[in-house]
Order: structure tokens, then sequence, then C-alpha cells
């Protein structure tokens, strides 16, 4: 939850009725006990709040405690997750828990047990601004008799939880989660008992089994073997004969039921995630898995429902089975795990110095913002403090670029100078440790940081972002020993990783299996948990890569690229509904400015203007930003619906609009600036300097290339027209050469950031022009003495030059070739072949008039961890709405039998000549069918045919390697 004021900091608190209500809770007094400060390198915390401020409370200002059962005392309490009503009590006359969406489920914890839904038909409000699929009852589980005066929290798992009653005759606990098609259920001291909402019609009574449908949605009823279910009425009871256990099912259709009775009594007892950066692969891997526990028998399998991003992104084998939710269509996955495969686009600490723009006109706007009378603006809290450490720390980079050092360094002394006021441990800006609730709150807090725990990703990602900017030029200060353990302290509240670290819970704000942060920290709302700024969050996760990969923290930063790459192909999903699959299809909006449990809204808490709806998912624009030019044609439409919304024009946050415009129209951003960068007033966390060099630099640099990746986290591709530009950060103290996905290898300097301009999209090269970032002095504070980057002329020339080096052809490489050839040699002179018009009619998923390139007599085996991978080089020339679309079949004994037919999800062309690139990691599965193994002789074929549209395209085929751009088919096969 984000709270925000139009106006200045001072004001922020008065903006708002909620703020308000916040700021007017009771005071609690902090402890008798004089506050100490724990040391952490040259800096500390204080291990008491401070006087006459608020911690925990619930919404009368009475200080709470987790909500938990004896065994889970002392853990570190989950907060902001999609359950945290029920371990946080936000209001007093409510012991139990608000609505909670597992999805596909929904549940609310109440006297008599745990109501269980399926919501399957959203609402819209009558203002068609937000759609909700609203938790309502179809039955409570529970014992009979039960009456318990509150529900506890008995444990949690990475994506479950496990709710607790008792009353002194009965106890009943019941494990439910995300993805679990399962409630899994233990009572003492009555019988089972389910009551419905409504009469239920039993359309399966196999005694210990029943199967229920009510209120349209059909139920599987487990109890142990030797058991019967009895109904009468709307109340369903088993008597457990000794036993303490059944559970309950919701089910795609009555015909499931026998399915689902095959893993009804292997209980999910546990659940983990587990992540892989591949960096030479430029690939992220993560793991689900759920441990069963078998109530009889000795099952291991269970089912488990995956979202969009996760079932786009693994090629593991799905059933036919599938679940509504308000995250679109849910997947099943008979098993007990399963992997997802994620390219990793990168980020950078800053864009290169490219720009075509008046350098002294752009230094006499830095020096405007370091030698202002106030560059804090006013800021006291922690959101406002760390929005203007952002703002300076964007402009370090450029006055070092412009070769202005005494501005470079007055701006890196004025972040050190705030972060090291907040990091000392004592004083009137302080981060105190809240042993209670196991978290760092920093006051002074605002929107409710300190009394309900919200949003600690969003106010750190900006401390943490500062201090990457100061460990890129200053290593020392950011030693453990230095400043940088309470960066890592910092960090951690809002992300900790070490599962051995009890200090703070579990990743608080990111939901491992939903793939993305929630912000409120009690979840106190009948639409759930929510999230409005995502781009908050992800700025939080790019803060983490950068600072990890400035201090040599490989942990860190890869924990920053698990979080950024999950969460960016989520948010791609769920906040702006990129394939058109998520959003209801009576919501009248292409976009959304928040995500709740329920669903989502076309709103932000504090106003209802257009650009500030779009804006708070964009802001702010740094070099973490980039994955929002990922799909051109989405963030297009989300502008276009922006200025349809807004009159035609961007006002509010003009320069967050134009600055996310030049994402993905560098041409028409630039024209925006130049029209109305005199009369306007810069957003909180921007500048006119900043604003300016992002914009003049896209301008020249282009648009991100997202099928490109790179062997580091810190890399990026652009084009313009036919033109490439590859850019990368090199944080160590040696040279390095960073490999790009495409062939292209650039050599970067020690600290410093390369750009070569000019390879273009046929394969030709062009130079390299490194932009050296100096290494800091050894002592704590240094003042870094850089080499001047040299000023360019207005359409900058690069001066070295690096010779791509193409990507080796193995025996796993097949190159498509004129003819529908798939060989493992390059071709002998590129040619094109067409790929006939979708002819106006949707084929997304099925060949139409398909081009097929075929191999046979293949012999390999599965290689471990590896996936299918595909460059198709494509053209739709001029021609919009046009996408291609490839499928790859396995033949794995040559017999005429395709046991395992992979699909993609189509790429859309843009309406400029020249090629572009259709990545299958990128791209992701649309659907898979059957499962690999060892080829024997065995076929391989990809197929590529025009999905929509109504024009040809081309697809390049047949290149050599010196020709570059060869449209290549990689199987995972030894």
């Amino acid at each position: 939850m984000k709270l925000r004021s139009l106006r200045s900091p001072a004001a922020a608190v008065t903006a708002l009725a909620l703020a308000a209500a916040a700021a007017l809770t009771a005071t609690v007094a902090a402890g008798s006990a004089a506050a100490a400060t724990v040391p952490v390198g040259l800096g500390g915390y204080a291990d008491t709040r401070p006087a006459g401020t608020v911690g925990p409370s619930n919404s009368d200002g009475a200080p709470v405690t987790p909500k938990v059962t004896a065994r889970a005392a002392g853990k570190a309490a989950p907060t902001n997750d999609w359950w945290s009503s029920l371990i946080y009590q936000r209001y007093a006359g409510n012991p139990y828990s608000e609505n909670m969406y597992a999805h596909p489920f929904t549940f609310k914890a109440n006297a008599s047990g745990l109501e269980v839904g399926y919501p399957t038909t959203p609402t819209i409000t009558s203002d068609g601004r937000q759609y909700d699929f609203t938790h309502t009852r179809d039955l409570t589980l529970g014992v009979a008799g039960l009456n318990s005066p509150d529900t506890k929290v008995d444990g949690w798992s990475d994506w479950t939880v496990t709710p607790y009653w008792a009353d002194g005759g009965h106890t009943f606990s019941a494990t439910v989660g995300h993805g679990l098609p399962y409630v899994y259920a233990h009572a003492t001291g009555g019988a089972a008992q389910i009551t419905t909402a409504g009469t239920p019609t039993v359309f399966s009574d196999q005694g210990n089994v029943l199967g229920i449908t009510v209120g349209g949605h059909h139920y599987g009823l487990f109890a142990p073997t030797g058991t019967d279910w009895t109904v009468s009425g709307s109340t369903l009871t088993a008597a457990l004969g000794g036993k303490d256990y059944y559970s309950v099912a919701v089910l795609p259709s009555p015909a499931d039921l026998a399915r689902y009775r095959t893993y009804a009594y292997n209980f999910v007892t546990d659940t983990k995630a587990t992540w892989t950066y591949q960096e030479a692969a430029g690939t992220l891997n993560t793991t689900y898995t759920a441990t069963t526990t078998a109530q009889e028998g000795t099952g291991t399998g269970t089912l488990l429902a995956l979202y969009p991003h996760q079932w786009q992104a693994t090629a593991d084998p799905l059933t036919s089975l599938s679940y509504t939710s308000p995250r679109g269509t849910m997947k099943v996955r008979e098993g007990t795990s399963f992997t997802t495969a994620q390219a990793v686009t990168g980020v950078l600490p800053s864009l290169p110095d490219l720009g075509a723009y008046d350098r002294t006109a752009l230094d006499t706007m830095v020096k405007a913002e370091a030698n202002a009378a106030d560059p804090w603006q006013g800021a006291t809290d922690t959101y406002w403090t760390g929005k203007a450490l952002g703002r300076l720390a964007q402009l370090v980079p450029v006055a070092d670029q412009l070769g202005d050092t005494a501005t470079r360094d007055k701006l890196i002394g004025l972040l050190k100078g705030k972060l090291e006021t907040w990091f000392k441990g004592t004083g009137s800006s302080v981060f105190a440790y809240d042993a209670t609730w196991k978290t760092l709150i920093g006051y002074p807090a605002s929107y409710g940081t300190d009394a309900e725990l919200n949003d600690h990703h969003f106010h750190y990602g900006y401390f943490v972002q500062a201090a990457a900017t100061v460990a890129r030029y200053d290593s020392a200060w950011a030693a453990d020993s230095a400043w940088g353990g309470m960066v890592k302290l910092l960090a951690k509240d809002a992300a900790n990783a070490d599962r051995t670290d009890d200090r703070f819970p579990l990743l608080r704000n990111f939901d491992i299996y939903a793939g993305h942060g929630w912000a409120s920290g009690h979840a106190g709302f009948a639409a759930g948990n929510n999230q409005e700024s995502s781009s908050e969050g992800l700025n939080f996760s790019s803060a983490l890569i950068l600072y990890g990969s400035a201090t040599g923290d490989t942990t860190l930063r890869d924990l920053g690229v698990y979080l950024y790459t999950t969460e960016a192909n989520a948010v791609q999903q769920y906040w702006f509904d990129a394939d058109h699959s998520v959003f209801p299809s009576t919501f009248g909006h292409a976009t959304v400015g928040m995500v709740w449990g329920s669903g989502a809204a076309y709103s932000t808490w504090w106003t209802a203007s257009p650009g500030m709806i779009h804006g708070i998912n964009f802001l702010p624009l740094n070099g973490g930003s980039l994955y929002l030019g990922r799909r051109q044609d989405d963030l297009r439409a989300n502008l276009a619906e922006l200025k349809a919304n807004n009159g035609g024009a961007f006002t509010d946050w003009r320069d967050l609009l134009w600055e996310t415009e030049a994402l993905e129209d560098p041409a028409a951003a630039k024209a925006d600036w130049d029209a109305g960068n005199a009369g306007y007033t810069p957003e909180e966390g921007e500048s006119k300097a900043h604003t300016y060099h992002w914009i003049h630099n896209l301008a020249s640099l282009g648009t991100l290339d997202p099928a490109t990746t790179a062997d580091t986290p810190t890399a990026a591709v652009f084009t313009s027209g036919g033109t490439r530009t590859h850019v990368a950060h090199n944080y160590t103290t040696t040279a390095r050469t960073v490999h790009f996905s495409d062939g292209y290898a650039l050599t970067v300097p020690a600290r410093s950031t390369a750009s070569e301009r000019g390879s273009r999209q046929d394969g030709g090269t062009g130079g390299v022009t490194p932009s050296p970032t100096p290494t800091g002095s050894p002592t704590a504070s240094p003042r870094p003495t850089p080499t001047p980057t040299p000023t360019p002329t207005a359409t900058p020339t690069p001066t070295a030059t690096a010779t791509p080096t193409a990507t080796a052809t193995t025996g796993n490489t097949f190159h498509l070739q004129p003819g529908g050839a798939l060989t493992t040699a390059y071709g002998t002179a590129a040619a094109t072949d067409t790929l006939p018009s979708a002819g106006g009619t949707n084929h997304d998923g099925t060949p139409y008039q398909a081009k097929v390139y075929e191999i046979r007599n293949l012999s390999g085996t599965v290689k471990p961890g590896a996936a299918t991978d595909f460059d198709l080089w494509v053209d739709a020339g001029s021609a919009v709405g046009l996408g291609q679309q490839a499928r790859i079949s396995y033949d794995l004994t040559g017999d005429g039998t395709f046991e395992r037919v992979e699909t993609y999800r189509y790429f859309a062309t843009d309406p400029v000549a020249g090629w572009e690139r259709y990545s299958g990691t990128a791209a992701g599965l649309a659907s898979a069918t059957g499962t690999l193994g060892t080829l024997d002789h065995g076929t391989v074929r990809i197929e590529v045919w025009s999905a929509i549209g109504s024009a040809p395209a081309q697809l390049r085929v047949g290149a050599t390697q010196t020709q570059g751009s060869a449209s290549v088919l990689r199987i995972p096969f030894n």
C-alpha cells in the first residue's frame, strides 16, 4: 500500500484521509529502558524506537503482537503476504482474518473454521475502474462444535500457511496456499464438519469420498478410508474413525473427482523455491517444490496450479486442467515440482554518454541541483528522503560524464552525508529494530511503514540505490566494515533470503509464488493485500543487483536478479496485461494502477489522474527501468490509453511520462521535451538534468532489444533503425569481455561503462567507446579523481574498434536453410522465406501456411537443466499489427509421432523495415505437450507462420557466419 501527496513532503501526511488516520494513531510510548545503538560497521541501528513514535498497531492505535501458536512463537512473522491478516490483527473486533486470496481458492477465518470459496465471475465497479473476484463462501471447513475465540498461525512455508483454531474441546488446522487446489485439514474433538452456503448437489457418493456442487463450483471431500460422509441439508459430517485428517479439493469439473482422489491424502507439508542465475547463459532458473506427507498409503504426488508468469516459462508438461483466477488462467501440473526458465534482461547503473545534448546547458542543470539551498527539498521521513537520494544519485554519473568532477564529488558527498546520518543509529533520523515483529523501521516514518509495516521495499530501495551509486565511485565506503553493513541490513529487512537468519522473515515484501511484491504489512482489506507502485518494487530489486555487483557480493546480486526478473514478468502480465489474457473482457482498461488479491484497479490511493495512475508504475526512471521497454506494443498501448483518458496529452508528471515514452518512441519523447521543457515542474524524485540526459541518450540509442542477453546482469542492447548499440558496465578492478547472446563481444575497462555503436542487425560492426568510472581511493571516504569522459560531437563517433564474435556452432544448434532444411553449419548466402499473411484471422497457437524446417536421423540424450531456444530473424517491413509464431516438435524415434510439441508465444513485429530477433527464451512458451526423452534416430521440426496480421512477413534463412543474424534452433540435447 502506498499513500502519496501531490504537494511537498512536508504536506504529505495531511494530503490523505488514510495517511491522516495513521498520523492520528495513538502514540505508543517506547520502552522505559534507554535506547542503545547496535553497531554495524561504522554505523548501527537503535534497539528501541525513538520516544513518542509508534510501532506495529491496530486500527485503534493499540500495539499488536504476532498472532501465533506456541509452535510458531519467536519466529520472524511474515508480514506483507497474501495471508498476513491471519498473523497481524489490524482490527480489534476481528481476531480471525480478513478475506485471503490464495488462488484458485479464497478464504476467510471465523469462529467455526475456515470459509472456502472459488469465485469465477468478476464484478466491475460502477465507475468501471476496478474488477474483483471477491471472496464468496461456498463452504466452511471445521470440526463439529468448534467455537474458537480466535485463529492463530501454527506454521508457514514459502507459499503456504497453516491457521489453527482451538476452543478447549476442539482443535482444527488447515494448510492452504497459492496454487494448491486442496485444503489439508486436521481436526480433533469431534467429527469433520463442512457447512455449505446453499443446499449442495451430490454428484458422487463413495462413502468417504463425496463429490458436491455448491454455487456452481465443484468440490471433492475426502475423509479417511473406512469413514462415511453424512449429508443433512447444508451440513456435511464425517466421523474420522480415530483419525484426525480430511481434505477438500476444488475440481475443474465433476469428471475430475477420481484424479483428485489419487492425491487427496498426500498432504503438502512444505513448499520451497530455489533459484539459480545462469550468468553465462543469461537465464534465471527457478524451481518450485512441494513436499508431501501421506496420511494413508505411500503416495507422494500432488497437483499444482501455475500462474501465467509460471506456465509461460516452464518446459515441464502440464495437464489439460485449469482454473479461473484474478491473474488469468491457472494451468495444472501433475507432480511435486516444476522449473521455470526466464531470460535475464539487464539493468544499467546509468545510461552511457551518447546523447546529442547541449553539454553546457546540461551541466548548468546538474549544478543547480547540487548547489540548491536545500537539495533535500524539505524531506525528513524515509520515503521523501529516499526520493531525494534517488534524484541526486542519478546526477552523479551525469556530472562525471560531463567532466565536472567538482559537482560530481559534491553530489557524492551529499549522498554519503545523508546516508551516514540515517545509518549511525542515533539522532532524529534513525533505523530502529523491532524485536517483536523482527523488522527494521526508519524514523521519521511515513505512509504506515511503522504502524502498519507498509512499503519497506519502496522506501528502502531508494537508500540502496543511492548506496550503489556511492559504491560505484568509492568501494571503501561500501565495505561491510564501513557503511556497507547497514546497507545490506536495510536490504535484508525487505528481502532476507537467508533461511538461517531469523532476524527477518523470508523475503518480507515478495510473494514467491505470485511472483510480485505486496505493500500492506497487515493485508487487512476485504480485497486482500495490494500493491500500487510495482516500479518502486523493481527499483528495490535493481538496487540489489547494482549494489551486489558494485561490492562483489554475488549472493546479493543474484537475489536481485531473481526478484527483478521474476517481478518484471509478473508486472508485464498482471499490471499491464501485455498478452490481453488476464483482465476480464468486461474491464475497460489496458493497464491498472493497483493490483489486489481479488483483482485490480485503474486508480491510485490518492488521485484519479490518469497521468499518475499510469506514472505510479513507471517511477523512478533509471537504469533499472529498462524492463518497461521490453514490450514495445504494450507500452505504446499503455501510453495511448493514458492520453485518451487525459484529453490527448501528458499533464501530470510530464517528465516521467516523457522518459517512459522514450523507451518506446525516443523521437516522440525528444519532440515532447523540446516543446514543453520550459514550462513544467519536475516530479519530486526527478530533475530536469536527468530527464534531459535520459531522453537525449535514448534518442541516440533507440529502444531496448529484449531478446539479446549478456553474461552479466549490468548490460543492455539498444536498436535504432538497423543499428545496434551494446552497453555494459564492469564493476571489477580488471578489464573484462562481456559476451552478448547475439554473438557480440565487448571489452569493458575496469570500473567503467563501455558502449559500442554501429553494429547492424545484418551483422556489421562498429566501435567501442569506453566511459571510465574511476576506482576510489582506499581511504574510508575519499574524493575520487576520475579521468573525464571526452566531450562527444553532436553525433558521437566511435573511437576504438571491436570485432563481434559469432556464437560457436555446436552439435545441438541448427541453422534454418532455404528449402526447409536444418543444418549444423551456417548457410552459403543469406536468403528470405516469405511467411504468408494470416489473412486478418487469429492463428495464435495453430500453424497456418507455415514454413517447415526439419532434420532427421538425430540421436542424443537430454541435457539436464537446458531448454529449447531459437533465434529467428523476421521483418514485417512497414506493415502494422503482424505477429510471427514458432512451434518445435520432437519425434524421438523417427516413427512419425511427435512425442513433444512446444508452441511459443508469437512475436509482434514493428512497422519499421529491418530484421528483428524473435527469441524463444524471450517469448516464452505458450503451450507444451508431452515430454522429452532420448533421441534415437529421431526428427526435429520447427514451423514458423504468421499468427496475426493482414500482410506477409519475411524470415531470414541461410545466413553465413560473416553475414550474421542467422536464424537458428537450439535443442536441449547432448
